[in-house]
């Protein structure tokens, strides 16, 4: 693990994950659980309107997660209901809690390659419908990280099982004195949500 990454990761053990929410990401817990017993592939895909800010973080943090509490064979994706880019503050936010990112491409929707750990292969990230191509077709988790998607998606087509796990959009905070502190604390939130649905899973 990229050592100022391990030190965001030792402050999360600080940011308490209240009963509520625990109740919330439980049964993805159970998910993965009952992946690890079969000896099974787990695919997760995390969705909002226009995987450009909180299904990114998600997608980030659950990967890093399991490789932290290793935790095999976990294959983590994004997408949308549409395909927009990945707002730039996202990366920004990423590298200032220890992540590597470089830029793939120059693209109105850009491709990043985000890493937590020198020897492991980058996450790739872009912004992408949730059936598009690059993610998988079936057997897999839908986790729905916003209301609009969740809301919009009756139907989340190849999905085993689905997961309502929503979070406050940081895009609310777009050019105002907050933020950079409004990112941080939403990318941390999921992060210490991800810490804790990977710390529960018995390999």
């Amino acid at each position: 693990m990229l050592e100022n990454l391990s030190k965001t990761i030792q402050s999360l053990t600080e940011i308490a994950v209240s009963n509520e929410r625990k109740e919330v990401v439980n049964p993805l817990v159970d998910y993965i659980q009952n992946k690890v017993n079969a000896n099974e592939e787990i695919r997760l895909n995390f969705i909002c309107t226009h995987n450009s800010r909180r299904s990114h973080l998600s997608q980030i943090w659950a990967q890093t997660m399991a490789f932290h509490f290793g935790i095999q064979k976990v294959f983590c994706y994004s997408g949308g209901t549409e395909a927009t880019a990945m707002f730039p503050k996202v990366g920004e936010t990423l590298v200032n809690q220890g992540f590597e990112i470089q830029k793939l491409s120059e693209a109105q929707n850009p491709v990043y390659a985000v890493k937590f750990d020198k020897n492991q292969h980058s996450i790739i990230c872009f912004s992408k419908t949730y059936f598009d191509d690059f993610n998988p077709k079936s057997n897999f988790g839908a986790i729905m990280t916003c209301n609009n998607a969740d809301e919009g998606c009756p139907m989340v087509f190849g999905a085993e099982a689905r997961f309502p796990i929503k979070y406050d959009d940081p895009k609310a905070f777009d050019g105002t004195d907050l933020m950079n502190e409004k990112y941080a604390e939403r990318s941390l939130q999921i992060a210490s949500e991800m810490y804790f649905v990977f710390s529960q899973v018995k390999k």
